[in-house]
């Protein structure tokens, strides 16, 4: 049996899916999770914005020793999904400890952009 690592609670502060592309790869972000327990890990997201009420409990399951890459313009719930060109946020809660990675790849320029950063963890639910 592998164990669970990293925290069951995380925020991204900075989402924003570009609208335009250019050249041959789309403007997209995602967020990557690793679980490495032999679990699979259950995550509900809640998406939120600035100026309309946010997406709640959007699940995703994530099998046991794997990865997933989640774009964030598949998030779904009831035909709401996160709007290009909006600005938002991010909640994800675990049923375990998984870790989570946040990327963007602008490719709204002929110059290409991909940031990567690890989201923020609360180490106590709730805290």
């Amino acid at each position: 049996m592998y164990q669970a690592r990293g925290e069951k609670l995380w925020y991204i502060p900075d989402g924003y899916i570009p609208e335009t592309s250019s050249g041959q790869l789309t403007s997209h972000e995602s967020v990557c999770v690793l679980n490495c327990s032999s679990e699979e890990a259950l995550l509900r997201f809640t998406v939120f914005f600035e100026d309309r009420e946010p997406i709640e409990d959007i699940m995703v399951v994530v099998p046991g020793r794997r990865t997933k890459h989640i774009r964030t313009s598949s998030l779904n719930k009831n035909g709401r999904t996160i709007p290009p060109g909006v600005p938002y946020a991010m909640e994800v809660v675990s049923d375990i400890p998984v870790v989570v990675q946040y990327s963007r790849l602008d490719s709204s320029q002929a110059e290409n952009a991909l940031m990567s950063v690890m989201a923020y963890p609360l180490t106590k639910l709730g805290k």
